[in-house]
């Protein structure tokens, strides 16, 4: 199976560019979060995807948690994936879909303790697919990706097992590890962003490394 790769923290058309052109089949683009990296704004966000060809997937990485603010924050950008990175704590995800059918639902799971396997397998039954990542959503400052961390890769391999939406692998990814994280979790596809960046920026020189790791 060819792992999708996802990269995210992108912050201008040139990063969308340079993310495609090795082979990227999706982006992520951080709206407001109350921390991590690659922040932009809604306006920013809408003009990158406005630039970006079909089929690549544009993903809204938004920490909203309620169903009518995800679908408003949505029609302010008009990606073609959601990415909800907390918990949806108002309105369901039918909701979500019922507004916006033609838009895939991606939830974020915060792989901390047994518990996340659990939560993970409840919440495939109602999205599209799921991302794996090593924020905390429980801090007084949430975590919500973005961490450069890596989680423990067993709990994730039995979350990939058993649930019925394809799952992408998210935390701490480097062109070093990427490897045996995709022989240990089987994920679909790897979500990025510090790995392959140096000062916040793209590096096409870590982005080739780490293609390369994938693709051996």
């Amino acid at each position: 199976m060819i792992t999708r790769l996802k990269i995210c923290c992108i912050s201008s058309i040139e990063e969308a560019n340079i993310a495609i052109s090795f082979g990227a089949s999706a982006l992520g683009l951080v709206a407001n979060m109350p921390s991590g990296p690659g922040i932009i704004s809604d306006e920013l966000i809408s003009k990158i995807v406005k630039s970006v060809p079909p089929p690549i997937s544009t993903f809204l990485l938004t920490s909203e948690n309620s169903a009518e603010k995800i679908i408003e924050h949505h029609k302010r950008t008009y990606t073609n994936t959601i990415q909800i990175v907390d918990e949806l704590k108002t309105g369901t995800y039918n909701l979500i879909k019922q507004a916006l059918p033609a838009i895939k639902i991606v939830q974020v799971i915060h792989v901390i303790n047994e518990s996340s396997i659990d939560e993970a397998i409840r919440i495939s039954e109602n999205v599209d697919a799921l991302l794996l990542d090593s924020g905390n959503p429980n801090l007084a400052i949430k975590e919500l990706g973005g961490t450069g961390r890596i989680h423990n890769w067993q709990l994730s391999r039995k979350i990939v097992e058993q649930s019925r939406v394809p799952v992408f692998l998210a935390g701490g990814l480097t062109s070093e590890n990427v490897r045996q994280a995709i022989d240990t979790v089987q994920p679909f596809g790897i979500d990025l962003c510090s790995g392959v960046r140096t000062n916040n920026k793209l590096d096409p020189k870590k982005l080739d490394q780490f293609f390369n790791s994938v693709f051996v």
